[in-house]
């Protein structure tokens, strides 16, 4: 297993990569991308157990969904540097006839997409559905999910949540992007959030906290201590408490990098913060 120091550099490459793929086709969304560097990371790095390889039937291992899809330049580089396609495809993101969409899709063959998302409120859903499928074979492996907490205003996750807490689908851990921020504004302005907390264990949820979820050790700590929650009769929701824009001083704390690239300028400004450390594509 990577040390943290490694974990580190590794998302100061995943910022690099996430600028640089949205600065390119001057499209994209780098805000929530960059908040979640170090969540993708620890996941595929230090908590998932994955295969060798890629298949869609993804039977023995555990697996993740995307539901918040626009947040795909932090996937596609994490997926990259995990070795599943070549680091040099990142190049390609949102152009035509590209495997890296804006959104992930499944029609190109992309691997690590399991299902298409961006379309929010739904990968809650889907991701129960593959934790009951992983009971009814015999699995002991789990299936994790993320989430934008303004997605959670998306009618169809407490639907999902009802069900998944209803069926006791104990083998699932879905974690909330929860930065305070979206597309328009605030989630306080849109439309609050009230206890989140609250409201996951009302609806019959095991919840944790990761208050620094853009500290490696806090979130690999805290995904452990998840993972030591399922198999207990509930589906388990971790609250990971981001900084939309982080680690690029001048897009954190706002909603205003949520969909938008970067400039030349801010661009070298923005490398300049992180500096290589595992060579660019």
């Amino acid at each position: 297993m990577p040390n943290t120091q490694q974990l580190e550099d590794f998302v100061t490459q995943v910022r690099r990569d996430i600028i640089r793929q949205v600065h390119k086709v001057n499209s994209g969304h780098p805000g929530g991308s960059l908040g979640c560097a170090e969540f993708f990371v620890s996941l595929y790095q230090e908590i998932m157990d994955r295969n060798d390889g890629f298949d869609m039937d993804g039977r023995g291992e555990d697996l993740f969904f995307l539901s918040n899809g626009h947040i795909s330049p932090v996937y596609y580089s994490v997926l990259a540097r995990s070795g599943y396609f070549p680091v040099e495809e990142l190049n390609t993101f949102r152009l035509i006839n590209s495997r890296l969409q804006g959104h992930p899709t499944t029609h190109e063959g992309l691997p690590g997409i399991r299902i298409a998302s961006g379309s929010l409120g739904q990968g809650m859903s889907v991701a129960i559905g593959s934790a009951l499928s992983k009971k009814l074979n015999g699995e002991d492996h789990l299936v994790y999910s993320l989430h934008g907490d303004g997605e959670l205003q998306e009618g169809q996750i407490w639907e999902a949540a009802m069900y998944a807490a209803g069926k006791k689908v104990d083998n699932l851990i879905s974690t909330i992007d929860y930065n305070g921020q979206q597309i328009d504004g605030s989630t306080d302005d849109v439309l609050p959030m009230g206890d989140l907390k609250a409201k996951f264990e009302a609806f019959g949820w095991d919840v944790l906290e990761i208050k620094e979820g853009n500290s490696i050790p806090a979130v690999v700590a805290g995904l452990k201590e998840a993972k030591s929650r399922t198999g207990k009769g509930k589906p388990v929701c971790v609250l990971l408490h981001t900084v939309m824009g982080n680690g690029i001083d001048f897009m954190m704390h706002t909603h205003a990098w949520h969909g938008k690239a970067p400039n030349d300028e801010q661009l070298a400004i923005g490398l300049a913060q992180n500096l290589e450390t595992l060579g660019d594509y």
